[in-house]
């Protein structure tokens, strides 16, 4: 595999592409992508599983569409997808083309699209028919009218309406057609790869990384991990923003093994996929590791668990918790970088360090992977070489570029101890709202509310496993959240005003 030549080289020069192509090259009947067996009860089609030799037929043929249809070299493609193996070949079929990723949340609806792709300049959407009872193709049709630069919809899926693209046939076998593309004359991996969104008190940020970001991300988590080559990994992380591609996408291609994805949290599919293959890595939101042991769907002991911790500040407030195998703790500040950590021999998640990190920590010739600093605000700071350093487009306004000494500050506060050299994450950026990986604004909630009834009102409460939920009062909820629902608001603004069922509780 590819992990000795990055380790020793001077710099990344491989492309995430290239990864996927070295791993089909060393073992193309090996199983490659495998989607959860409940796959039907949220989205169309049964599971699917394909080799190494499928995916790549299915990411060429997914090129070729994209090029089939006029779309040229670095547009801007965005995918709204659920975790399932569809996204995977998406994501990676988009770079194939020569064409840049840009993931969204699964939660977004018309309203956040809107901005966040009228930023960018998307020229395509890649959806699906529903998930999870949501009709995303049609989401898709209405956010293509608001922006002319839109001109084409693929999605997969059954039932989908007119002007939509299907294109699960390219899972079919068959020829690829169309034209290859050709070779850049730079370097590749310095290339523009993906852009995912922040999001922050100005609203909604592009952030927009190369190869050797996303790789250098995903080489903190596997290094930090022990992954070694050909690994069974398990992922609940979707690859819809930085810490989803590092954690999922990433560890996959450069270890060259098979990746099961699980969408959404279901227990017993969950507790079904651990005994269905002997893990390396479990990827899972680090709050609900606990629970999950001790309903016994952990089943693979020996497994590194890499537990996310969206609201990093939450993270020094975990309970102490030891596992047979190895507990790495990836704090993620949104869309700038996070920090990967084994857990202490107490069981609790380490600090993070001030200054350089490396990984593995500790290790003799460790990689350097990212490096922390407190700003004079009070707020932590990073650079490093999974640090996005410069705002998206290069002539937008907005967003947070890096200083003169190459650090980004992700305004989350931060407080140092000078004694031990550590940084204590105290809270999160003000006015931002982390609802379970989803962060909002606290004045578009209000905003949207205010809008949809006079009145209407929402407020953030704690949450154990979510960090917030959102609770609505309204003299007619149902009425509210229709409201939301015609503005186009975010699901999680409109689900604050309805009724909550055992199955949304859990």
């Amino acid at each position: 595999m590819i992990l000795g030549e990055i380790n020793q080289a001077s710099g990344i020069t491989t492309t995430l592409d290239d990864l996927f192509r070295r791993a089909g090259v060393r073992h193309s009947d090996a199983p490659a992508l495998v989607d959860a067996p409940n796959r039907q009860t949220f989205t169309d089609h049964a599971p699917r599983t394909l080799n190494y030799a499928q995916a790549d037929h299915a990411i060429s043929v997914f090129a070729a569409r994209l090029r089939s249809f006029g779309l040229p070299t670095d547009a801007v493609v965005a995918l709204q997808l659920p975790n399932t193996v569809d996204s995977i070949v998406a994501f990676l079929g988009i770079l194939r083309a020569g064409m840049i990723a840009a993931p969204l949340p699964l939660l977004w609806r018309r309203r956040d699209m809107v901005d966040a792709l009228g930023r960018v300049g998307a020229k395509a959407i890649v959806t699906c028919a529903r998930a999870a009872g949501v009709p995303h193709a049609d989401i898709a049709m209405h956010t293509a009218a608001a922006l002319f630069p839109i001109r084409h919809i693929f999605g997969f899926g059954s039932g989908l309406p007119d002007g939509i693209v299907p294109i699960d046939d390219v899972f079919a076998p068959g020829g690829v057609g169309g034209s290859a593309m050709p070779a850049r004359p730079d370097s590749a991996a310095a290339h523009l790869a993906a852009v995912t969104f922040d999001i922050d008190v100005q609203g909604i940020n592009p952030v927009a990384r190369n190869h050797i970001e996303i790789i250098s991300g995903a080489l903190a988590v596997l290094l930090e991990s022990g992954i070694t080559p050909d690994s069974h990994l398990l992922s609940t992380i979707p690859a819809s923003n930085f810490a989803g591609l590092a954690l999922t996408l990433g560890p996959w291609l450069l270890s060259g093994g098979t990746l099961q994805l699980h969408h959404g949290f279901d227990p017993v599919t969950f507790a079904a996929q651990c005994g269905t293959a002997e893990f390396s890595m479990l990827a899972l939101p680090a709050p609900i590791i606990p629970a999950a042991a001790a309903a016994g769907l952990l089943r693979s002991d020996q497994c590194t668990l890499a537990g996310l911790w969206r609201d990093p500040e939450r993270a020094s407030l975990a309970k102490s918790f030891s596992h047979a195998g190895c507990i790495v703790d990836v704090s993620s500040f949104g869309e700038t970088g996070f920090v990967a950590a084994r857990r202490t021999e107490q069981g609790k998640p380490a600090s993070v360090p001030h200054g350089v990190i490396s990984a593995p920590h500790g290790a003799i010739g460790a990689m350097t992977v990212i490096e922390t600093a407190c700003s004079k605000a009070g707020t932590l700071m990073l650079r490093g070489p999974m640090v996005a350093s410069a705002v998206f487009p290069p002539t937008a306004s907005h967003g947070r570029a890096a200083d003169q000494a190459g650090y980004v500050d992700t305004g989350f506060a931060c407080r140092l101890d000078k004694q031990t050299q550590t940084l204590a994450i105290t809270g999160p950026p003000q006015g931002i709202v982390g609802i379970g990986g989803y962060r909002l604004r606290q004045s578009d909630i209000d905003i949207c509310v205010e809008k949809a009834a006079a009145d209407a009102a929402v407020v953030p409460l704690p949450d154990r496993m979510l960090g917030h939920r959102l609770a609505g009062t309204a003299q007619d909820k149902k009425a509210v959240a229709s409201a939301l629902d015609a503005q186009g608001a975010n699901a999680l603004i409109s689900s604050a005003f309805r009724q909550r069922t055992g199955a949304d509780a859990a």
